[in-house]
């Protein structure tokens, strides 16, 4: 029997009853009294009064509990061979002598630190140092270009940048070190200092009076044994910065409190997770991204549980059983992946032989999000697992999921091609584009009536009124998540497109306006359009269509060759920008606005008609008749 129905009801009868239960389960130093504040920030705040830390709540609590020789965090590299396991003691230890370094440094309580770093145990001491002490750390992806983390020290302004030597990529090694210098010097804003891991992969030269050696520091705190106590901060203050593409191309500081997201966190890991404190969760994701940061770190911390830090790929570190062997390896209960890894996989062990070479008799639960699982490859990994595959549904916004089917409550039926149903604190509504409610199983805007619940974003940084507009103002009394979707008569969610020009490559939402940006930079181009075209393996992927300056005699293949260069040199490899055509006419309406969304419909193959307000109906004729030319190669 599930208890989902009854718990989803009981938090809909009395919100503030059913949060002041779910808050007992963390560690306060000041209790919440006053549960919901709707009158601070833009739509209210979570545990107004109470006081905490998240580094207590993730580490000394199970040191002091019972738990320090249990393994708190286990390191999987196949891009290097090495395996180490931390206990919750040897974790402190790490995080302790990181802080004094920070503290030491002068990095205060509210001060920024950016973290720039690959799939490595010190990446997670980082951000847990700099939770100990209440410093506010910024996680940004090791893929990115200079210019994208250029624009992210500008807006954290962060007094010190942790960061790696570099980066392990199948069969090639990324430089780090010129990527932060570059960054700095772009930049404004000029951190004080650099804290700099050596991997013996490619060590770098350090810049004197700026860069000091991770290794050489933390040794130096814990010779000295110097302790740090963790730092008391308000529940609604920032426990993190995470930048997500905006549609202007300029990145939006998504901030995480440290009260409602401890709250949400530590609730989802059994009620919607099914993992229980001791055992391995793994999250086959990224720190820098959002998965990263709920369930590779905070969340399976929270719980008591031992998490997987994995630098590798699906296929190719070494083949495609990968997944399987660090199953094995680690006794992992529940994985969380994005359906892209087991498209991957699916691709290269159609069959699953890999699947029977190893013991997966540990694992319960797989659990897909960050693009649309397609029924396809849900059913695949069902068959060959043997377990219940769960879609679910979030956001970097919303820090943990929106729609599930929640295995500690007890599983509903499962539906392919569905990410389950609300979860507590979630009020999902779908208007139309007048703002009227739909009828169960119309297509319209995915919405969340307000309050959003604890954990999520309270705002962006400092950009209260950036926060409104994006977020609140399209739907008055709503929080637009800008996909599109139907609810179906049994309450199950359903997915179907995003609304703006946010693109889901891989599981990382990246701006086409961010990518236009670029392309527009290159002498040549005239104008130009990024939309996001359906993939099979990556869920979509950009393809830019570019018109050329009169008089240009090149020939414009040479040109898309470059223009491709360009956006990787720019944004970096995440964005699998690789498909460029010239074209003769951007469609757009009489206004001006380019018809994007009909150009993704005739790319994708799908139905459409021209719209009623297009200047030039023939423009439509000559982009299929170039991406026919492209595709056939005539």
């Amino acid at each position: 029997m599930s208890h989902y129905q009854e718990t989803y009801d009981r938090w809909q009868r009395d919100p503030d009853a059913f949060w002041r239960t779910v808050a007992k389960g963390i560690d306060w130093i000041v209790p919440p009294e006053r549960i919901f504040d709707p009158d601070s920030g833009p739509y209210g705040r979570w545990f107004p009064d109470a006081v905490c830390n998240t580094c207590y709540n993730c580490i000394d609590r199970h040191v002091e509990g019972g738990r320090a020789d249990q393994a708190a965090l286990i390191y999987d590299s196949p891009m290097t061979g090495r395996q180490q396991r931390y206990s919750f003691a040897e974790f402190k230890e790490e995080v302790v002598a990181l802080a004094a370094v920070l503290r030491d440094l002068g990095v205060e309580k509210g001060d920024r630190v950016i973290i720039y770093m690959p799939m490595v145990p010190q990446a997670v001491f980082a951000m847990l140092a700099c939770a100990r002490i209440g410093a506010i750390h910024s996680v940004v992806f090791g893929g990115f270009a200079s210019r994208e983390l250029a624009t992210r020290i500008d807006d954290a302004r962060p007094k010190a940048v942790i960061f790696a030597s570099c980066g392990l990529e199948p069969g090639r090694v990324v430089a780090y070190k010129p990527l932060i210098d570059n960054a700095i010097e772009m930049a404004d804003h000029k951190p004080e200092h650099c804290i700099v891991l050596q991997r013996e992969e490619q060590p770098c030269t350090t810049v004197a009076g700026r860069d000091i050696d991770y290794a050489q520091a933390v040794a130096a705190a814990k010779n000295a044994d110097v302790e740090v106590d963790c730092v008391p901060v308000a529940a609604t203050d920032p426990l993190y910065i995470l930048y997500t593409s905006g549609t202007t191309g300029q990145p939006k500081g998504v901030v995480r409190d440290n009260g409602g997201h401890m709250v949400m966190l530590h609730w989802s890991m059994w009620n919607e997770y099914g993992a229980r404190p001791g055992e391995v969760f793994w999250a086959a994701s990224d720190v820098g991204w959002v998965v990263g940061h709920s369930y590779i770190v905070y969340a399976p911390l929270l719980a008591g549980c031992a998490t997987v830090l994995f630098e590798g790929k699906p296929v190719g570190t070494p083949d495609a059983g990968t997944f399987w062997r660090v199953i094995a390896d680690h006794k992992v209960a529940a994985l969380f992946t994005a359906p892209t890894a087991f498209r991957a996989i699916k691709g290269q062990d159609p069959r699953g032989e890999h699947i029977g070479r190893y013991d997966l008799s540990s694992l319960r639960t797989l659990f897909l999000a960050g693009e649309r699982a397609d029924p396809e490859t849900l059913k695949w990994a069902e068959e060959k697992l043997g377990v219940p595959v769960i879609d679910h549904w979030w956001q970097t916004e919303t820090g943990a999921p929106i729609s599930q089917n929640p295995v500690g409550l007890g599983m509903l039926p499962v539906k392919h091609g569905s990410p389950g149903v609300p979860m507590p604190g979630y009020d999902i509504r779908i208007l139309d584009d007048s703002g009227a409610e739909m009828a169960r199983g119309g297509l319209g805007n995915v919405v969340i009536r307000l309050p959003l619940p604890p954990g999520c974003l309270p705002t962006l940084w400092n950009a209260d009124e950036r926060f409104r507009e994006a977020y609140l103002a399209e739907f008055p009394d709503h929080y637009k998540t800008a996909d599109a979707g139907y609810v179906d008569e049994d309450g199950y969610l359903f997915i179907m497109a995003r609304t703006d020009d946010i693109i889901n490559v891989a599981g990382h939402r990246l701006s086409t306006g961010g990518m236009e940006e670029v392309v527009a930079e290159h002498p040549d181009v005239a104008e130009c359009a990024v939309i996001g075209v359906a993939d099979e393996l990556k869920g979509q992927v950009p393809y830019g269509f570019v018109v050329l300056n009169a008089g240009v005699a090149r020939p414009g293949r040479e040109i898309e060759r470059e223009v491709v260069a360009l956006v990787r040199e720019k944004i970096g490899p995440v964005a699998a920008f690789k498909t460029v055509v010239t074209v003769k006419r951007l469609p757009k309406t009489r206004s001006g606005k380019i018809l994007r969304g009909t150009m993704q419909k005739i790319a994708d193959r799908h139905s459409w008609t021209s719209p009623a307000t297009i200047d030039d109906p023939a423009i439509l004729d000559e982009i299929a008749a170039a991406l026919n030319e492209r595709e056939t190669g005539t």
